[in-house]
């Protein structure tokens, strides 16, 4: 069944992929109508390690959530994150070239190359261009110079690149799994997360989005709107799960599970008197620990990868970050995290859950979906893009209306 512009996330992470299958209502809103999880394979540290194993994972997923939906999607968005995403900021600049000097989709669109004109790696390439501000003639902080009058426009952006080899191996993972329509570009997870959780107001304030996954923890920074710096850190929740496994002696299923259920990461708010039963290494019998031991355990993890986010960010950045942290991720919701995340990166600190949507919306509202609500988001943006250039002339003006329609939504 087709024709009720239905859009998919494929969020691929180290420990599990999600499809979620959304429908876009009269009012731009969201209703989600299919969603598939399964444990995923062939993913490690946000990265592929095989893709025949993560293809799998993915054809799986989204089989589940089409069939829930009994729809078939128009757009699919696909998540990308890994220690070789990285930002760099840049400027360009270019003459107003209408002899009224009145700046047009076509000089936007020409500013916005010749930002992305810089030395990039070898082994990286361009995935996300992003406007911070434009300026017209020295003026600074313009959102949409369009209609303006001016002979000579600048533009400050973020570039987000990626490993070339990662962005093709994940190509190939899609392509193998036969997920139809086929993909765009894929989309740098924290920008999805940030979709979905962060406030406008936080934005505008400056804020800092940490996204504690499995494998990777990522993290990015919002002043004035504007995405300023974004990296991941290769370290997550899978890390608690295996410390948990060996201190305890027990399986890594029955680990993920204590941690989910029972983990705290303040060992000073345990009391030594509160036992859990685990399995045993062998599955033949149960053991008894006390909740403090695994808080201890789980502690230092947690301070580990907050201050390396710490070190990547800086000293002195929580004065630049007026509107605090925003947590989300499958860790997110461990005990204790948000009141030691405070202390270390000193400055207020929230768990972000995904906006809430029509539908079966209430399946994915946990921190752990936050990267699929917000490629929903990115979809229905690229879904309502494509419908208005179908819609446009075929003419000169027209083309550049679309170009300009690509940079200003998708970016």
């Amino acid at each position: 069944m087709a024709g009720r512009n239905v859009v998919a996330a494929l969020d691929l992470g180290s420990s599990k992929t999600v499809a979620v299958l959304a429908e876009i209502g009269p009012d731009a809103g969201l209703a989600v109508v299919g969603v598939g999880q399964v444990r995923s394979a062939g993913l490690r540290r946000g990265m592929v390690v095989d893709i025949e194993e993560a293809a799998r994972g993915a054809a799986r997923a989204m089989a589940q959530a089409r069939q829930m939906a009994g729809v078939e999607p128009e757009a699919v968005m696909v998540s990308l994150t890994g220690p070789h995403v990285l930002t760099l900021q840049n400027r360009g600049v270019v003459a107003v070239v209408n002899p009224h000097r009145e700046i047009g989709p076509e000089d936007v669109f020409r500013v916005l190359q010749t930002a992305q004109v810089v030395n990039v790696p070898s082994d990286r390439q361009l995935l996300h261009v992003l406007p911070c501000q434009y300026v017209v003639d020295g003026y600074e902080g313009i959102v949409d110079p369009t209609g303006m009058t001016g002979n000579r426009l600048e533009v400050e952006a973020t570039l987000v690149l990626a490993g070339s080899s990662s962005v093709q191996n994940l190509g190939k993972v899609v392509s193998r799994a036969g997920i139809n329509p086929p993909v765009r570009e894929p989309v740098f997870s924290a920008l999805a997360s940030a979709e979905a959780v962060l406030l406008p107001a936080e934005r505008e304030l400056g804020v800092l989005l940490l996204d504690i996954g499995g494998g990777t923890t990522e993290y990015a920074v919002f002043q004035r709107g504007n995405l300023r710096e974004a990296g991941v850190v290769p370290a997550g929740g899978d890390y608690i799960t295996s410390d948990l496994a060996v201190g305890l002696r027990i399986p890594l299923a029955s680990a993920e599970e204590v941690k989910c259920r029972h983990g705290c990461v303040l060992a000073g708010l345990q009391p030594d008197d509160e036992f859990v039963e685990v399995p045993d290494i062998a599955g033949e019998g149960l053991k008894t620990v006390s909740r403090r031991m695994l808080a201890t355990i789980i502690e230092p993890r947690i301070q580990e990868i907050l201050n390396l986010v710490r070190q990547r960010l800086g000293s002195g950045r929580a004065y630049l970050l007026p509107g605090g942290a925003v947590l989300t991720g499958g860790t997110a919701g461990l005990a204790g995290l948000a009141q030691m995340a405070a202390d270390i990166l000193e400055m207020p600190v929230r768990v972000g859950y995904p906006v809430v949507l029509d539908g079966v919306g209430d399946m994915v509202r946990g921190t752990e979906y936050a990267t699929a609500v917000g490629l929903l988001v990115y979809g229905a943006r690229y879904l309502a893009r494509a419908q208005a250039a179908g819609a446009l002339e075929p003419s000169a003006g027209g083309w550049w209306a679309r170009i300009w329609s690509w940079f200003r939504d998708f970016f």
